[in-house]
């Protein structure tokens, strides 16, 4: 998921453009690009949408919701019984009790079978302090997504300061790392700033970070091209996995690959890059 687009729930228009572009995920928004007055316009025009036979193949399919705590989230979710949904992503949390409060709701108004997983924003300061405890909070919890916009501007936060940016992206990519579960950009609201989208992508790349999420189709190539494996590292990979097969065979737990110490922690590295080529 090297790049996620969002798409206002009360634009169906852009729907069909959206699944035909080049993100690996869309991500239709019921929650801040909806006016309060269209909340149920978006519900009926997404529940029409996902009800297509033509829905592609492939395709990550997530929701973002209202907040659980909203008087619009289970209007979000029973709009969402019985459709293709793959994740859920749950704005404006800020404790772990909020994530169980969810998938409660989840349980009693989405069939069983449906059981999409939850990819929770991080928007807040008690929400970032919070964060590793709301990345375990359960077993559907599958990723943290940073929300910049939010975090950084009612706090009056240079987003162009690289080092504010690494603080806090920094600090997302351990608590998520401490929960197990994957860490995800934060959009870029400049469309027209090709540079401070890639120099944003680059540092959460750098940091591990999954992808980033886009406003924009034009960002859509962005993100996918920072967040793509190189060449170089995708045959490195290969090779550190193929040497580990004949260490194990060979009854060793670490080997020297072209003069470098390869161990369990490399190897698991490798294999993750190994996987996101391949898929």
């Amino acid at each position: 998921m090297r790049s996620k687009l969002f798409v206002p729930g009360n634009r169906p228009e852009l729907f069909a453009k959206a699944l035909a572009s080049g993100a690996d995920a869309i991500s239709f928004d019921l929650e801040d690009a909806v006016p309060q007055a269209r909340k149920a316009e978006a519900r009926a025009n997404l529940a029409a949408f996902l009800d297509s036979p033509d829905l592609p193949v492939g395709k990550v399919i997530i929701v973002r919701t209202n907040a659980p705590s909203s008087p619009e989230f289970e209007a979000d979710l029973a709009a969402l019984a019985g459709r293709k949904v793959d994740v859920i992503n749950l704005p404006k949390i800020d404790h772990a009790r909020e994530v169980t409060v969810a998938v409660v709701a989840m349980a009693s108004l989405l069939a069983a079978e449906q059981a999409p997983e939850l990819l929770v924003n991080i928007e807040t300061p008690l929400g970032l302090r919070q964060a590793a405890d709301i990345g375990r909070a359960h077993p559907r919890v599958v990723g943290l997504q940073l929300g910049l916009g939010d975090l950084f501007e009612a706090l009056g936060i240079d987003r162009q300061d690289p080092a504010n940016l690494h603080a806090v992206l920094y600090t997302l990519r351990m608590a998520a790392a401490e929960a197990g579960v994957f860490a995800y950009d934060s959009a870029y609201p400049d469309v027209d700033d090709v540079s401070g989208f890639q120099a944003e992508a680059g540092i959460a790349r750098r940091l591990g970070y999954l992808g980033k999420s886009c406003i924009h189709p034009r960002q859509i190539a962005l993100a996918n091209a920072i967040f793509q494996p190189s060449g170089e590292e995708v045959a490195r990979a290969r090779r550190i996995v193929a040497a580990a097969a004949e260490a194990t065979r060979l009854g060793r737990g670490a080997f020297l690959l072209e003069g470098r110490m390869i161990d369990p922690p490399y190897l698991h590295r490798a294999q993750a890059i190994v996987a996101a080529a391949d898929a």
